[in-house]
């Protein structure tokens, strides 16, 4: 798809069309969102997407989970006009933090961190990250912002598929992905 050309009618999800397939092999991800960044109409309506289900809810920062959640979170940060806190994989912040283990996608143990100073009991958090495909880095996230006191206002991604860990952040959290229901289980099954 052409980076400049935007369809004559925007249905949600329009843009996923964009993204492109793994062409490397098992150890990428089956799909790389970062093409549709590039198109200027389909990341604002990605952004546009993911924050429709929270219109008028309180929300005092946006946090992105490290690294590719940094481009989406920033970028709602930047349209809710709210600050932006990046939750970093261990040993990447150089000040005080707080940190929790937890397992990625691809079964690999890993720690994320984030500052202590940031968030102050009661802070309304909206986490935002591109992909929640087992649910264990949104949950880590979860567990820090929760830790400090904070609220989780909610959670964000462009797709969030429904593996025992994505229905479980559905149950406990409001969410919004960018996935149209008939599209879901072919996101579900990588296809």
């Amino acid at each position: 798809m052409d980076l400049c050309h935007v369809p004559a009618t925007r249905e949600k999800g329009w843009y996923l069309a964009l993204m492109a397939p793994n062409v490397k092999g098992p150890n990428y991800a089956w799909l790389d969102p970062s093409r549709l960044y590039c198109h200027p109409q389909g990341l604002q309506d990605c952004v546009a997407d993911l924050l429709q289900p929270f219109q008028g809810d309180p929300i005092d920062m946006v946090a992105g989970i490290d690294a590719m959640g940094f481009i989406l979170g920033a970028a709602t940060a930047t349209v809710l006009q709210k600050g932006f806190l990046a939750i970093r994989k261990a040993g990447h912040l150089c000040v005080q933090t707080v940190s929790q283990p937890y397992t990625d996608y691809s079964g690999r143990e890993k720690v994320m961190e984030v500052r202590t100073d940031a968030i102050s009991p009661g802070l309304r958090v909206l986490l935002v990250d591109q992909w929640v495909e087992t649910g264990g880095t949104m949950r880590a996230a979860i567990q820090l912002v929760e830790r400090l006191g904070g609220v989780v206002a909610g959670v964000a991604a462009i797709c969030i598929e429904d593996s025992e860990g994505g229905r479980w952040i559905r149950e406990h959290y409001k969410c919004a992905h960018c996935v149209p229901p008939r599209l879901q289980p072919r996101f579900n099954h990588h296809q």
